[in-house]
């Protein structure tokens, strides 16, 4: 018996997910036990992305979260009302609910967790930071024993974006601004980004989870990007620093029980040596700090339709294998089930590039003789460079486009039967 969705929603994020259920080839066999039962729409004539039986669209949303055949209620049409009520009154009928809605969990959260609870049904929220990036379960199970300490993270994709182009361009906020709305990284009303609002939204999800206890958005400090400029930007440069618009949640006293939280989102300044220094553009990480761990880093896409349709994907999948598991039947995503031996592709057949380092006597024309051997095997060259003298002997370094590398190491044994070769002492491949 398949397990049945009602999709609250069918826009980017909604789509995104509707065609990664629908393409299941290569992917978790038990993503095959759902079926897509309603989709609530606001109209049933917009033409789609995805094709979906008539049946299923309908624009009466809470139609779907009180159907009894429904067990998992997806939320991913944003806003706060009437995503709170429904979600609200899905769980109240007993239905599990995924959500990528951080507005509405930073806000109701209290109010959401403790009517499931209540109910005995999970609120799965993945999605609702950080995008594509697993960051919400790691910090509810693979980082649980660990006291944490600090998380600090890039969570806005937008400012990060701003930021960014300012410190390479020396563009000032407003241009890049405009630029970021055209080529739709900013929303038409970009307030929520560059405020800083989006991110104590998050920040306040990823606090709740990393210090276990309930945040209260009004208490978290929330400063925008408005009011950096690129003279600070200059100057931030040249004392070794970037600009980064951060949310971060602070124990003061790590060990101690009575330790208070800080929690903020501000714009900062970032030694270029930090990990979070070279996170550019539209990406989102967050590092997060504890003991006995140390350091982790999660890093990725913190928006788009495919990013936030895997994790909004694999909160389905983790309740699926809730919902299939019995004291019969093991956890699927617990127990192994593969059967069969991956098929790894022999070494010959890789195509990557390479770097080799050449010792060759000081002969005339022996560049050109390596050039005709690696053309002899079809093997192009993305730079040669002569480095100087080694013991008599010149160095010769080349560094070749995309190669086969059966083809590769059979140009090298034609080179290394000419007379002007002393030696191959280094061969690398490359990225």
């Amino acid at each position: 018996m398949g397990v049945k969705l009602g999709i609250l929603g069918l826009g980017t994020v909604g789509t995104g997910t509707v065609q990664l259920l629908q393409d299941l080839v290569g992917r978790n066999p038990l993503l095959q036990e759902i079926e897509i039962y309603r989709v609530g729409v606001r109209s049933l004539d917009k033409i789609r992305e995805v094709e979906l039986p008539a049946e299923v669209l309908t624009t009466d949303l809470e139609a779907i979260v009180s159907d009894p055949a429904v067990d998992i209620v997806v939320e991913v049409m944003g806003g706060l009302e009437p995503a709170r009520s429904l979600i609200l009154q899905a769980l109240k009928n007993g239905k599990h609910v995924v959500t990528a809605n951080k507005a509405a969990i930073a806000r109701f959260g209290a109010e959401i967790f403790t009517t499931a609870n209540q109910a005995g049904v999970y609120v799965m929220l993945e999605a609702a930071v950080g995008g594509g990036i697993p960051v919400i379960q790691p910090l509810k199970h693979s980082l649980r024993v660990n006291r944490i300490h600090t998380i600090t993270g890039i969570v806005n994709g937008t400012t990060n974006y701003i930021l960014t182009r300012m410190q390479t361009e020396g563009s000032d906020f407003s241009d890049v601004l405009a630029d970021a709305q055209r080529l739709g990284y900013a929303e038409a009303d970009p307030t929520a980004d560059v405020e800083g609002l989006d991110a104590a939204d998050k920040i306040a999800i990823l606090a709740s989870l990393g210090f276990d206890g309930r945040i209260n958005l009004q208490d978290v400090y929330c400063e925008g990007i408005r009011q950096v400029s690129k003279t600070d930007i200059t100057y931030a440069e040249k004392l070794g620093f970037v600009i980064k618009l951060l949310a971060i949640a602070k124990q003061s006293t790590p060990s101690s029980p009575s330790s208070s939280l800080s929690v903020r989102v501000h714009p900062t300044l970032v030694p270029k040596a930090h990990p979070l220094a070279s996170i550019n553009g539209v990406y989102n990480a967050i590092l997060v700090e504890g003991e006995p761990i140390g350091e982790v880093m999660f890093f990725g896409p913190g928006a788009g339709a495919g990013a936030t349709a895997s994790a909004v994907t694999s909160d389905i999948l983790n309740l699926v294998a809730v919902l299939k598991t019995s004291t019969v039947n093991p956890n699927p995503l617990l127990t192994c089930g593969h059967q069969d031996y991956c098929q790894i592709a022999p070494m010959t057949e890789l195509v990557t590039r390479f770097y080799a380092r050449f010792l060759t006597k000081d002969q005339p024309g022996v560049i050109g003789k390596l050039g005709t051997c690696f053309g002899n095997h079809g093997v192009s060259l993305e730079s040669v460079v002569q480095t100087g003298f080694q013991g008599g002997l010149a160095e010769i370094v080349v560094v070749t486009h995309d190669v086969r590398e059966g083809d590769f190491h059979q140009a090298l044994a034609e080179i290394r039967n000419l007379e002007a070769i002393d030696s191959i002492p280094s061969l690398l491949r490359v990225l």
